[in-house]
């Protein structure tokens, strides 16, 4: 089963920056989504903001 969120470790794995990169992203999308800070992003989130493919991403988190 495929997880629908995205932590800052994956984004870490993705993107190849830092954790802390990983939660200063996740912050900006939420600010972007007009998202209360205790939801998650999902992934197709996550893509959609940053312009990645998500079977790539997906790929990359296994």
């Amino acid at each position: 089963m495929e997880r629908l969120c995205i932590y800052p470790k994956d984004i870490q794995v993705v993107t190849g920056r830092s954790e802390r990169y990983g939660r200063n992203l996740i912050k900006k999308i939420k600010e972007h989504l007009k998202k209360p800070q205790h939801h998650f992003i999902s992934v197709d989130e996550f893509c959609q903001y940053t312009g990645l493919q998500q079977e790539s991403v997906t790929r990359q988190m296994r």
